[in-house]
């Protein structure tokens, strides 16, 4: 009689163990962040749990399969066994009753609730400890998971780890609001997105306010102008208004005048052009900024015209949260 508790009492712990783990690692897989999977599996080597857990989460509706099949396999399997072992050691019908209604209860709290309350606040750890466990199981029942797929294809569709704009905008926004990232960052965050939908045409300084000056002209005759404009950067006009010759940089010429060289063409004291279209992104002129190391770039239109100038500042003051429209 005593062994027979001691079994019924195993076959409880088995269903209610096995239920645990299946339902922990279900809410686990669930909830894990994509986006720290990721981070872990880079540090890591290829075959790192890591990286396998990827290969598990990119074949979602597979896994939970796997977990499905072995819960109810716990759930249901174990319970007839443990109901046909119950009647054989428990030969009354009221203790049998009393007997099965506590373990339901036990089995939806302890073998339900409780681990995918911890399988979802665990959620990395407890998927990465399942890694090993689940690829056996997926070895062990791929002759039937070959079938399930064939009759139902919407399992193998694979769940690709992505996230969009509105939805980084979103979690910096709920991070600024529970304290885990500073509310300035958040705000930058977002204003790197509005990179993307500003073009240098909004951004730039017209051609009428650009500072220019004649490439022509010895230094002598417009030093005057270079000094009562703090404007950084000049642009050297040729014989014609969009015949530009170069862009030449105030405290260069500045330091040609304390050096006395007034007999210097303003030509000879300018830098190469770089030319950007007035529809280009600024997101992608930000870094045409960082190859070349130039602070500065003649905006043209699509005939070739020269209609502004804009510089890094410009678009740092997009970041900053200086610029308005």
């Amino acid at each position: 009689m005593e062994s027979d508790v001691l079994i019924l009492i195993l076959l409880i712990l088995i269903i209610l163990i096995g239920s645990a783990c299946c339902s922990g690692v279900e809410a686990a897989f669930l909830a894990v962040n994509s986006m720290r999977i990721l981070e872990l599996a880079a540090k890591q080597k290829p075959k790192g749990s890591a990286n396998q857990l990827l290969k598990l989460r990119k074949h979602l509706g597979r896994t939970l399969t796997v977990i499905t099949i072995t819960n109810n396999g716990f759930n249901i399997i174990g319970s007839i066994i443990l109901g046909f072992y119950g009647a054989l050691v428990i030969n009354d019908n009221f203790g049998l009753t009393l007997f099965s209604i506590s373990f339901y209860v036990v089995v939806v709290l302890i073998g339900e609730v409780l681990p995918k309350a911890l399988g979802t606040r665990f959620s990395l750890q407890v998927a990465i400890l399942s890694v090993p466990i689940l690829r056996m199981l997926n070895t062990l029942m791929k002759p039937f998971l070959i079938l399930i797929e064939t009759l139902f294809p919407v399992i193998t569709a694979e769940n690709e780890i992505s996230t969009d704009e509105e939805e980084i905008r979103q979690m910096a926004k709920i991070g600024s609001q529970k304290g885990l990232i500073e509310a300035d960052e958040a705000a930058m965050i977002s204003k790197v997105f509005q990179l993307n939908d500003l073009k240098a045409k909004d951004l730039m300084i017209p051609r009428v306010s650009a500072p220019s000056i004649n490439g022509s002209e010895e230094l002598a005759k417009v030093s005057e102008s270079i000094v009562l404009n703090d404007a950084p950067w000049w642009v050297v006009l040729g014989d014609k208004v969009d015949k530009i010759q170069g862009i030449a940089k105030r405290e260069r010429l500045l330091t040609a005048i304390i050096k006395g060289e007034e007999r210097v063409l303003i030509s000879e004291l300018s830098d190469p052009v770089d030319y950007i279209p007035e529809m280009i992104k600024i997101d992608k002129l930000l870094t045409t900024f960082d190859k070349n190391n130039k602070g500065v770039k003649v905006v043209v239109d699509e005939f070739g015209g020269f209609v502004g100038l804009i510089g890094a500042e410009a678009v740092l003051s997009v970041l900053a949260g200086w610029w308005k429209k």
